[in-house]
């Protein structure tokens, strides 16, 4: 098995060394451990060494395995592109915080299906930073018309932004994006609308998790870095 403990106590060492290094040591940055593909044995092994958060892409895969861990943990994260026929069961896991609300659409229906749950849920709205149209996200210039509209809906409360840097070796290619998602951050919280804390900006994977605490991150989504190379089920 990889070393996950090892790897684990290493990662939460350079987060912290980069905090110090930033003047930013009395901050806290919320590691949530990217399990997509991971079984639960190995979920368990993580949990077990210093991980509180975990973090799914598809809401079947986390119907499978979420209700199986035994060890306790602080909560779980919805990180891939929710459709709306996935909503209800989604739900039914009690996610902590839905990091990947990317449209109007989605969060009317994710509005009504806790409406009639009598359910409020946390969110985070996920912007498409770098314009690819292979990901999922609102654009930068129609973000923050998007979550006034949001903020209106009565059982959705926005705690912050989300996004997906560039898939490359280089993390410095992805820095001016993380850049300016930090910026929209500020311009939000700047607005002061209802309903609306700019409390969560989660932004870095494995391969650029610095960078993004170096541009303001207090949330990372890392996964190969704590487990490995994600191997991938034959026909998945």
């Amino acid at each position: 098995m990889f070393p996950i403990r090892e790897s684990i106590e290493q990662l939460q060492a350079r987060i912290k060394a980069k905090l110090v290094e930033l003047v930013r040591a009395d901050e806290e940055v919320t590691l949530v451990a990217v399990t997509k593909t991971q079984p639960v044995d190995v979920i368990e092994v993580a949990l077990q060494h210093g991980i509180s958060h975990i973090g799914e892409n598809k809401v079947q895969e986390a119907l499978r395995k979420i209700p199986l861990l035994k060890t306790p943990y602080q909560g779980f994260h919805f990180i891939g592109h929710l459709q709306s026929n996935k909503i209800n069961n989604l739900l039914s896991l009690k996610p902590l915080l839905i990091q990947s609300v990317d449209s109007f659409y989605i969060a009317q229906k994710l509005n009504s299906a806790l409406g009639r749950k009598n359910l409020v849920q946390d969110i985070l709205v996920q912007v498409n930073t770098t314009s690819e149209a292979s990901k999922s996200g609102v654009s930068l210039n129609n973000a923050i018309p998007m979550i006034g509209q949001i903020s209106r809906l009565n059982n959705i409360n926005i705690k912050g932004l989300m996004t997906i840097g560039l898939m490359s070796s280089d993390p410095e290619l992805t820095r001016p994006f993380f850049k300016k998602l930090k910026e929209l951050f500020e311009r939000v919280k700047e607005l002061a609308m209802e309903g609306v804390e700019m409390k969560y900006l989660s932004m870095g994977m494995s391969d650029d998790y610095l960078v993004a605490v170096e541009e303001g991150a207090n949330m990372v989504r890392i996964g190969s870095v704590i487990f490995g190379p994600r191997v991938y089920p034959e026909g998945a």
